[in-house]
């Protein structure tokens, strides 16, 4: 990754992911693993929040994108994610809409700033 830009990792229904890999976003590490998951059916709870806590531990990657239907489902391992990098964004799915009063980066923003600060 040494003189390159970092990754953005992908986590979402098939939909979701398919669009990010065919705008390009699908690379593998050097131990061959993806920076994305196409979360199904059978796809366990367990197995959503491995492949996500993996991808806040490399290195290479420098965003995060989960459906925030799925990061509702591991919510507190998002909202114990404290470091500046990766960030996580929670992005609608096509059967879910996104909801930003859900969105816990929006909510920590929220308490950083007064009204009379936005204005």
């Amino acid at each position: 990754v040494s003189g390159r830009g970092k990754l953005i990792a992908v986590v979402g229904d098939e939909d979701t992911v398919t669009g990010f890999l065919l705008g390009g976003v699908g690379e593998l590490d050097k131990h061959r693993k993806p920076n994305f998951l196409v979360v199904e059916k059978e796809t366990s709870l367990a197995e959503i929040e491995e492949t996500f806590r993996s991808f806040l531990n490399r290195e290479d990657i420098g965003i995060i994108l989960i459906s925030q239907c799925l990061a509702e489902l591991i919510r507190h391992a998002v909202e114990a994610h404290s470091r500046p990098l990766p960030a996580i964004l929670e992005i609608p799915s096509k059967e879910h809409p996104y909801d930003p009063a859900k969105d816990s980066v929006l909510r920590r923003a929220r308490g950083l700033f007064t009204p009379d600060d936005l204005r």
